[in-house]
């Protein structure tokens, strides 16, 4: 899996503070929106995964590892593949992952729109 094919799916749960326009978090949700991405978002608008009322496609976890892994570890949903962005990730997370099967990624959603822009 590379970052070209996680920017070809259309449903992005971004974790992570998606309300401070300082934050990354913020930043990645409205250049998903903008490019006609589905999204949702967990951390301060929705609480976990299992509130998302679509399928999950990409996970970006924009948050401190010790969250993001909680978020992940209490989620009944299917994810497809997740994606980490730098500074979010950890072995701990790593690990869990590997052990659901689930791909991931480290890398950049908005280094993703612009170069691989799906819309």
């Amino acid at each position: 899996m590379n970052l070209q094919e996680i920017m070809k799916k259309d449903h992005f749960v971004i974790v992570g503070d998606t309300l401070n326009k300082e934050k990354y978090a913020y930043k990645i949700k409205e250049t998903l929106l903008s490019n006609g991405y589905k999204v949702a978002c967990v951390g301060k608008e929705l609480k976990s995964l299992d509130e998302v009322d679509f399928n999950i496609e990409v996970v970006d976890l924009c948050i401190n590892p010790v969250k993001g892994l909680e978020i992940l570890k209490n989620s009944s949903k299917n994810i497809e593949m997740v994606l980490i962005q730098p500074g979010a990730e950890s072995q701990e997370i790593k690990d869990y992952l590997d052990s659901k099967n689930i791909p991931y990624l480290e890398g950049c959603a908005l280094v993703g729109v612009r170069l691989y822009k799906n819309k």
